[in-house]
Protein backbone atom coordinates (compact mmCIF):
# COMPACT_ATOMS: atom_id res chain seq x y z
CA UNK A 1 0.00 0.00 0.00
CA UNK A 2 3.10 2.72 0.86
CA UNK A 3 4.41 1.77 -2.25
CA UNK A 4 1.74 2.35 -4.13
CA UNK A 5 1.37 5.82 -2.54
CA UNK A 6 5.15 6.48 -3.45
CA UNK A 7 4.54 5.42 -7.06
CA UNK A 8 0.91 7.76 -7.33
CA UNK A 9 3.26 10.73 -5.60
CA UNK A 10 6.30 10.46 -7.48
CA UNK A 11 3.93 10.95 -11.21
CA UNK A 12 2.24 13.48 -9.83
CA UNK A 13 5.87 15.13 -9.58
CA UNK A 14 6.48 13.82 -12.86
CA UNK A 15 3.68 15.56 -14.01
CA UNK A 16 3.95 18.88 -12.08
CA UNK A 17 7.68 19.09 -13.22
CA UNK A 18 6.56 18.37 -17.30
CA UNK A 19 3.92 21.21 -16.90
CA UNK A 20 6.50 23.56 -15.74
CA UNK A 21 8.69 22.61 -18.88
CA UNK A 22 5.82 23.31 -20.93
CA UNK A 23 5.05 26.60 -19.68
CA UNK A 24 8.48 27.88 -20.10
CA UNK A 25 9.00 26.73 -23.23
CA UNK A 26 5.53 28.41 -24.23
CA UNK A 27 6.71 31.66 -22.71
CA UNK A 28 9.84 31.97 -24.31
CA UNK A 29 8.23 31.63 -27.79
CA UNK A 30 5.65 34.00 -26.77
CA UNK A 31 8.76 36.38 -26.00
CA UNK A 32 10.82 35.75 -29.06
CA UNK A 33 7.31 36.48 -31.39
CA UNK A 34 6.69 40.11 -29.56
CA UNK A 35 10.91 40.66 -30.00
CA UNK A 36 10.52 39.58 -33.62
CA UNK A 37 7.04 41.38 -34.61
CA UNK A 38 8.73 44.66 -32.46
CA UNK A 39 11.87 44.85 -34.52
CA UNK A 40 9.97 44.32 -37.63
CA UNK A 41 7.65 47.31 -36.90
CA UNK A 42 11.16 49.24 -35.83
CA UNK A 43 12.07 48.39 -39.67
CA UNK A 44 9.42 49.37 -41.17
CA UNK A 45 8.81 52.80 -39.36
CA UNK A 46 12.64 53.15 -40.39
CA UNK A 47 12.02 52.59 -44.01
CA UNK A 48 9.26 54.84 -43.88
CA UNK A 49 10.83 57.61 -42.51
CA UNK A 50 13.58 57.38 -44.71
CA UNK A 51 10.73 57.30 -47.80
CA UNK A 52 9.37 60.51 -45.98
CA UNK A 53 13.00 62.16 -46.09
CA UNK A 54 13.60 61.12 -49.47
CA UNK A 55 10.50 62.50 -50.75
CA UNK A 56 11.36 65.86 -49.12
CA UNK A 57 14.43 65.64 -50.89
CA UNK A 58 12.77 65.26 -54.19
CA UNK A 59 10.18 67.95 -53.28
CA UNK A 60 13.12 70.58 -52.50
CA UNK A 61 15.01 69.94 -55.46
CA UNK A 62 11.95 70.12 -58.04
CA UNK A 63 11.43 73.64 -56.46
CA UNK A 64 14.53 75.53 -56.61
CA UNK A 65 15.18 76.07 -60.14
CA UNK A 66 18.07 75.61 -61.45
CA UNK A 67 18.28 78.80 -63.22
CA UNK A 68 19.26 81.65 -60.42
CA UNK A 69 16.87 84.23 -60.43
CA UNK A 70 19.96 88.02 -60.25
CA UNK A 71 18.71 91.40 -60.68
CA UNK A 72 21.71 93.15 -63.18
CA UNK A 73 22.11 96.90 -63.03
CA UNK A 74 25.20 98.88 -64.89
CA UNK A 75 26.75 102.52 -64.87
CA UNK A 76 28.64 103.49 -67.67
CA UNK A 77 30.20 106.65 -68.01
CA UNK A 78 31.42 107.44 -71.44
CA UNK A 79 33.55 110.43 -73.61
CA UNK A 80 32.66 110.38 -77.14
CA UNK A 81 33.80 112.22 -80.45
CA UNK A 82 30.21 112.99 -81.57
CA UNK A 83 27.41 112.79 -79.09
CA UNK A 84 24.38 112.83 -81.53
CA UNK A 85 25.63 110.60 -83.38
CA UNK A 86 26.30 107.71 -80.63
CA UNK A 87 23.46 108.22 -78.94
CA UNK A 88 21.28 107.33 -81.99
CA UNK A 89 23.77 103.95 -82.05
CA UNK A 90 23.10 103.10 -78.54
CA UNK A 91 19.46 103.80 -79.01
CA UNK A 92 19.51 101.75 -82.11
CA UNK A 93 21.21 98.95 -80.26
CA UNK A 94 18.67 99.06 -77.53
CA UNK A 95 15.76 98.45 -80.15
CA UNK A 96 17.56 95.69 -81.81
CA UNK A 97 18.05 93.30 -78.74
CA UNK A 98 14.54 93.99 -77.93
CA UNK A 99 15.05 96.28 -74.73
CA UNK A 100 12.92 99.78 -73.92
CA UNK A 101 14.41 103.43 -73.31
CA UNK A 102 13.07 104.26 -69.37
CA UNK A 103 15.13 107.66 -69.90
CA UNK A 104 16.83 109.99 -71.96
CA UNK A 105 18.13 113.47 -71.20
CA UNK A 106 20.36 116.00 -73.03
CA UNK A 107 22.21 119.08 -71.33
CA UNK A 108 24.15 121.47 -73.48
CA UNK A 109 26.09 123.67 -70.68
CA UNK A 110 27.94 125.58 -72.72
CA UNK A 111 28.93 125.60 -77.36
CA UNK A 112 31.49 123.64 -76.16
CA UNK A 113 30.71 121.14 -73.39
CA UNK A 114 27.48 118.98 -74.57
CA UNK A 115 26.10 115.51 -71.78
CA UNK A 116 23.49 113.31 -72.46
CA UNK A 117 22.04 110.44 -69.94
CA UNK A 118 20.29 107.39 -70.46
CA UNK A 119 18.21 104.90 -68.92
CA UNK A 120 17.93 101.59 -70.95
CA UNK A 121 16.04 97.86 -69.50
CA UNK A 122 17.83 95.14 -71.33
CA UNK A 123 16.78 91.34 -71.40
CA UNK A 124 18.92 89.62 -69.48
CA UNK A 125 20.71 87.42 -72.16
CA UNK A 126 21.71 90.24 -73.69
CA UNK A 127 23.02 92.02 -70.75
CA UNK A 128 26.98 91.44 -71.63
CA UNK A 129 26.41 91.81 -75.73
CA UNK A 130 24.95 95.36 -74.66
CA UNK A 131 27.73 96.78 -71.98
CA UNK A 132 30.22 95.62 -74.43
CA UNK A 133 28.57 97.35 -77.67
CA UNK A 134 27.99 100.36 -75.11
CA UNK A 135 31.70 101.02 -74.88
CA UNK A 136 32.67 99.71 -78.23
CA UNK A 137 30.82 103.43 -78.97
CA UNK A 138 33.12 105.42 -76.83
CA UNK A 139 36.76 107.27 -76.67
CA UNK A 140 37.43 106.64 -73.48
CA UNK A 141 35.26 104.76 -70.77
CA UNK A 142 35.76 106.30 -67.37
CA UNK A 143 33.45 104.65 -65.33
CA UNK A 144 32.02 100.97 -65.46
CA UNK A 145 30.37 99.46 -62.45
CA UNK A 146 28.12 96.40 -62.85
CA UNK A 147 26.17 94.82 -59.72
CA UNK A 148 23.90 91.59 -59.49
CA UNK A 149 21.73 90.68 -56.68
CA UNK A 150 20.46 87.06 -56.19
CA UNK A 151 17.09 86.79 -55.04
CA UNK A 152 16.28 83.07 -55.89
CA UNK A 153 16.00 82.10 -52.44
CA UNK A 154 12.96 85.56 -52.21
CA UNK A 155 11.53 84.10 -54.91
CA UNK A 156 11.24 80.62 -54.46
CA UNK A 157 9.73 81.96 -50.33
CA UNK A 158 7.04 83.97 -52.35
CA UNK A 159 5.98 80.63 -54.81
CA UNK A 160 5.63 78.77 -51.52
CA UNK A 161 3.89 81.20 -49.68
CA UNK A 162 1.19 81.41 -52.51
CA UNK A 163 1.11 77.97 -52.74
CA UNK A 164 -0.06 77.25 -49.28
CA UNK A 165 -1.90 80.58 -49.32
CA UNK A 166 -4.19 78.91 -52.44
CA UNK A 167 -4.24 76.04 -50.68
CA UNK A 168 -5.94 78.03 -47.90
CA UNK A 169 -8.19 79.37 -50.06
CA UNK A 170 -9.33 76.74 -52.11
CA UNK A 171 -10.72 75.03 -48.19
CA UNK A 172 -12.36 78.42 -47.56
CA UNK A 173 -14.51 78.11 -50.76
CA UNK A 174 -15.37 74.68 -50.15
CA UNK A 175 -16.54 75.51 -46.08
CA UNK A 176 -18.15 78.34 -47.99
CA UNK A 177 -20.11 75.80 -49.79
CA UNK A 178 -20.96 74.01 -46.76
CA UNK A 179 -22.17 76.36 -44.36
CA UNK A 180 -25.05 77.05 -43.73
CA UNK A 181 -25.69 80.27 -40.94
CA UNK A 182 -25.05 83.78 -42.24
CA UNK A 183 -22.83 84.14 -39.39
CA UNK A 184 -20.97 81.27 -40.58
CA UNK A 185 -20.87 82.54 -44.18
CA UNK A 186 -19.69 86.08 -43.24
CA UNK A 187 -17.16 84.90 -41.09
CA UNK A 188 -15.77 82.42 -43.91
CA UNK A 189 -16.35 85.02 -46.48
CA UNK A 190 -13.92 88.10 -44.26
CA UNK A 191 -11.34 85.60 -44.19
CA UNK A 192 -11.61 84.85 -47.84
CA UNK A 193 -10.84 88.17 -47.94
CA UNK A 194 -8.23 88.49 -46.42
CA UNK A 195 -6.48 85.44 -47.75
CA UNK A 196 -7.17 86.47 -51.87
CA UNK A 197 -5.67 90.05 -50.52
CA UNK A 198 -2.28 88.16 -49.39
CA UNK A 199 -2.44 86.46 -52.38
CA UNK A 200 -2.69 89.04 -54.65
CA UNK A 201 0.59 91.03 -52.79
CA UNK A 202 2.67 88.15 -52.85
CA UNK A 203 1.76 87.66 -56.75
CA UNK A 204 2.73 91.49 -57.38
CA UNK A 205 6.06 90.89 -55.69
CA UNK A 206 6.83 87.53 -57.71
CA UNK A 207 5.98 89.67 -61.00
CA UNK A 208 8.09 92.19 -59.91
CA UNK A 209 11.08 89.70 -58.97
CA UNK A 210 10.64 88.72 -62.54
CA UNK A 211 10.48 91.33 -64.41
CA UNK A 212 13.87 93.18 -62.21
CA UNK A 213 15.02 89.44 -63.63
CA UNK A 214 14.54 89.16 -67.12
CA UNK A 215 15.53 92.83 -67.97
CA UNK A 216 18.87 94.32 -67.03
CA UNK A 217 19.17 98.12 -65.58
CA UNK A 218 21.52 100.04 -67.27
CA UNK A 219 22.30 104.03 -67.09
CA UNK A 220 24.64 105.68 -69.29
CA UNK A 221 26.38 108.77 -69.24
CA UNK A 222 27.93 110.52 -72.16
CA UNK A 223 30.22 113.27 -72.91
CA UNK A 224 31.47 115.52 -75.40
CA UNK A 225 33.69 118.55 -75.30
CA UNK A 226 33.78 120.26 -78.42
CA UNK A 227 37.05 122.47 -79.61
CA UNK A 228 35.68 125.49 -81.49
CA UNK A 229 38.10 127.36 -83.56
CA UNK A 230 37.34 130.95 -84.48
CA UNK A 231 37.79 131.72 -87.95
CA UNK A 232 37.17 134.54 -90.72
CA UNK A 233 34.76 132.06 -92.59
CA UNK A 234 32.79 131.74 -89.54
CA UNK A 235 30.85 135.25 -89.70
CA UNK A 236 30.13 137.09 -92.64
CA UNK A 237 31.67 140.62 -92.50
CA UNK A 238 28.97 143.04 -94.29
CA UNK A 239 31.04 146.74 -94.23
CA UNK A 240 28.24 148.25 -96.12
CA UNK A 241 25.42 147.18 -94.00
CA UNK A 242 27.52 148.02 -90.63
CA UNK A 243 27.81 151.91 -91.71
CA UNK A 244 24.38 152.27 -92.86
CA UNK A 245 23.30 150.77 -89.54
CA UNK A 246 25.55 152.89 -88.15
CA UNK A 247 24.89 155.96 -89.82
CA UNK A 248 21.18 155.53 -89.22
CA UNK A 249 21.92 155.08 -85.17
CA UNK A 250 23.62 158.67 -85.61
CA UNK A 251 21.27 160.57 -87.33
CA UNK A 252 18.32 158.69 -84.75
CA UNK A 253 20.45 159.98 -81.81
CA UNK A 254 20.63 163.42 -83.65
CA UNK A 255 16.53 163.53 -84.06
CA UNK A 256 16.08 162.23 -80.49
CA UNK A 257 18.73 165.44 -79.38
CA UNK A 258 16.49 168.17 -81.51
CA UNK A 259 13.31 166.64 -80.20
CA UNK A 260 14.34 166.83 -76.75
CA UNK A 261 15.41 170.08 -77.53
CA UNK A 262 11.98 171.25 -79.09
CA UNK A 263 10.75 169.60 -76.28
CA UNK A 264 12.04 171.42 -73.55
CA UNK A 265 11.32 174.48 -75.12
CA UNK A 266 7.98 174.38 -76.02
CA UNK A 267 6.80 172.75 -72.83
CA UNK A 268 9.23 175.63 -70.48
CA UNK A 269 8.15 178.42 -72.57
CA UNK A 270 6.00 179.97 -70.01
CA UNK A 271 8.56 179.65 -67.61
CA UNK A 272 11.34 181.37 -69.96
CA UNK A 273 8.90 183.86 -70.88
CA UNK A 274 8.59 184.87 -67.08
CA UNK A 275 11.76 184.61 -66.41
CA UNK A 276 12.85 187.09 -69.62
CA UNK A 277 10.16 189.88 -68.49
CA UNK A 278 11.76 189.49 -65.43
CA UNK A 279 15.79 190.31 -66.31
CA UNK A 280 14.19 193.08 -68.54
CA UNK A 281 12.75 194.54 -65.84
CA UNK A 282 15.85 194.33 -63.63
CA UNK A 283 18.05 195.23 -66.89
CA UNK A 284 16.38 198.84 -66.97
CA UNK A 285 16.21 199.14 -63.34
CA UNK A 286 19.78 198.83 -63.44
CA UNK A 287 19.75 201.17 -66.26
CA UNK A 288 18.27 203.80 -64.60
CA UNK A 289 20.19 203.77 -61.32
CA UNK A 290 23.51 204.23 -63.58
CA UNK A 291 22.35 207.57 -65.21
CA UNK A 292 24.82 210.57 -64.32
CA UNK A 293 22.75 212.99 -62.15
Amino acid sequence: MKSKVVLALLLSGLLVLLASCSSSDSSKEDSQTESSSTSHDMVVTEQENKDKTEELANEQSEVIPTNRKIIHRAELQLNVKNLEKTQLTIEEKVSEYGGYIVESNVHRESEESISARLTVRIPEKHFQTFLTDAEGEAAEVLTRNVTGEDVTEQYIDLESRVKSKRTVEERLLAFMGKAEKTEDLLKISSDLSKVQEEIELIVGKIKYLENQTSFSTIEIAMYENRVIVPGVDGKRLDTWEKTKKQLATSMNFIFAAGSGLIVLFIGNLPVLLLLLLVGVGIYFIFKRTRKPK
